[in-house]
């Protein structure tokens, strides 16, 4: 029984998580192929024995495979689905046929297969914030920040507000009368009556109840420095429900929607750059078990929050795989890449050797970052079975 749960909590959203981010990285590297005249043998969702297939028009094998850690586009002329060439075989083939093969493409051409794997990762998510965006509108922002609605997700014991009998849930409707539309109000009004009493009326299990408090005087800090100000102990709610937002057009959602996808490359990009330069902790990598969980945490918010937090992870994790296959390590499209560059600036590509070499380094370097964010996985899932048995 435990085991069926562990499968239906964790591994399944997970492979579905990963399957979509992984078809749509693959379909990038399959349609730009196609368009430019390349014949595609294989489409696996997967690696190992093929699960079920067919083959379409053009002669593509369309798989699903029994490993759902992957997938691959293997183009005719490919030895394998790493886009290694089969350099006898092609020679082997009559001029018609080698025509439509990877290698004997323009370099140009063989760049755009390859870069559009991660460029279809990052418009995916793009379309899914901006779709976001355009369908519950964007976060009102004051002080740069997003404003929540006079919800109470937490009450400080001992505080003002414990005091008055405010309980978490609670939706603060007016003050004094004064009608309340945000938690930043909220903030407001109670810091400038500290020593006042207020009274509330908040919303509670879908009826009215009316609360008296007096904001207890602290010490806090400010923009302009410290200063006294009336506090009650309430804490805002972070349920994204609960954010206020304002309706937007298509041109905005997209702009917000290039931010945040910005954002997540650049805070990404600065966490492996933190790792090489020993800024970061490489105990913070995760790896497929990592994922795994995170996916189940997130899959266990559908029946209270929707499918909104599902699609963010995915959308976040497409931006990730696409920033990671960019990397300039062999085997990896950025791998790739830098050797197409490297032809263009040298007229012809490098010698078969050197690219079965750098490959042999590129399978070494992944498998290894693989392994080592599987030990941190394993270590941390150790860590709290530990904690939790002490």
């Amino acid at each position: 029984m435990d085991l069926l749960m562990t499968l239906l909590v964790y591994i399944l959203p997970f492979v579905i998580v990963l399957s979509i981010i992984v078809f749509v990285h693959e379909y990038g590297h399959f349609i730009v192929g196609r368009l430019c005249g390349i014949k595609v043998d294989a489409f696996s969702l997967g690696f190992g024995p093929e699960i079920c297939a067919f083959d379409d028009r053009k002669g593509t094998r369309w798989r699903i495979a029994a490993i759902p850690l992957g997938g691959y586009v293997k183009f005719h002329g490919d030895a394998n689905g790493a886009s290694m060439s089969d350099a006898e075989s092609v020679a082997a083939m009559p001029a018609e046929e080698r025509a439509v093969t990877f290698f004997a493409q323009p370099v140009w051409k063989r760049a755009a297969t390859v870069f559009a794997g991660p460029a279809f990762n990052f418009i995916f998510a793009i379309a899914i914030f901006a779709g976001v965006f355009l369908a519950f509108g964007r976060p009102v922002l004051v002080n740069g920040e997003p404003v929540a609605t006079p919800r109470i997700s937490a009450v400080d014991a001992g505080r003002a507000g414990a005091r008055a009998g405010f309980l978490p849930g609670d939706l603060v409707q007016t003050i004094d009368g004064q009608t309340i539309e945000s938690f930043f109000r909220l903030q407001q009004v109670v810091a400038a009556s500290a020593g006042k009493e207020l009274r509330f009326v908040v919303l509670r299990n879908g009826a009215e109840t009316s609360l008296t408090a007096t904001p207890d005087l602290v010490e806090a800090d400010t923009p302009k420095g410290k200063a006294k100000l009336g506090r009650l102990g309430l804490k805002s709610s972070e349920d994204f429900r609960d954010m206020l937002v304002e309706p937007c057009s298509a041109p905005e959602a997209l702009e917000m929607a290039l931010e945040k996808t910005w954002s997540i490359v650049e805070t990404t990009g600065r966490f492996f750059a933190g790792v090489v330069t020993g800024r970061e902790s490489p105990a913070n990598l995760s790896g497929p078990i990592g994922i795994a969980e995170a996916s189940g945490r997130v899959a266990q918010k559908i029946p209270t929050l929707g499918l909104w937090p599902m699609i963010n992870w995915i959308a976040l994790l497409s931006v990730s795989v696409g920033l990671l296959n960019l990397m300039p390590v062999p085997l990896l499209d950025g791998g790739h890449l830098m050797f197409f560059v490297i032809e263009a600036l040298r007229g012809r590509a490098l010698n078969d050797r050197v690219q079965e070499y750098a490959f042999r380094i590129g399978l070494a370097t992944v498998g290894s970052l693989m392994l080592f964010a599987t030990y941190n996985d394993l270590a941390r899932g150790l860590r709290r079975l530990v904690g939790g048995g002490s």
